[in-house]
């Protein structure tokens, strides 16, 4: 009876111990615990058939980027062409072009399909030495002649088969 009430007092400091090492100012400490995303917030992307995100690219505005802001309030006519890309880059991250510009993935592909092809060719090559058994004689050129002058020699099938097709007496194919 003793026995059973320190196992289970033994369990129950063991679980206690490993929820106290567990809590989150423990893992804070470790540095390892990356940031969560909130789902329900509106989120920024840059996509060609979406073109306006839920929210700007920047969230955060400097001193300059309030004054910017200010700025685009007025006539758009006293905005300089660098001040209008600026005010574009606070919106949005990429441009079209820069969003349809494509990218060398397509190599890394074709690179990946080729050494597949190529490890699965080796490992066919490795079978057919190393695991299947030689092909058999019955395969071999030799062997079919003989086959087939055998059967011509019985006369199988003679009367549509192959041996209707053989002139016995010049010895040759009709």
């Amino acid at each position: 009876m003793l026995r059973l009430t320190t196992g289970r007092v033994g369990s129950l400091l063991a679980r206690r111990a490993t929820a106290a090492v567990t809590t989150s100012s423990t893992r804070m400490a470790s540095k390892e615990v990356s940031e969560s995303v909130d789902m329900s917030q509106p989120m920024y992307w840059d996509r060609v058939d979406i073109p306006l995100p839920d929210r700007p690219y920047k969230d955060v505005l400097t001193d300059a980027d309030k004054s910017l802001k200010q700025k685009e309030k007025g006539p758009w006519g006293q905005l300089t062409k660098e001040e209008k890309i600026a005010l574009y880059r606070l919106t949005f991250c990429k441009t079209y072009p820069e969003m349809k510009q494509q990218t060398a993935e397509w190599k890394t592909v074709i690179g990946g399909i080729f050494f597949f092809l190529g490890f699965t060719g080796l490992v066919i090559w490795w079978q057919s030495v190393y695991v299947y058994p030689p092909r058999p004689r019955t395969f071999d050129d030799e062997w079919k002649s003989q086959q087939l002058k055998r059967m011509l020699d019985m006369k199988i099938n003679p009367i549509q088969g192959i041996s209707a097709k053989w002139d016995y007496e010049k010895g040759q194919w009709k």
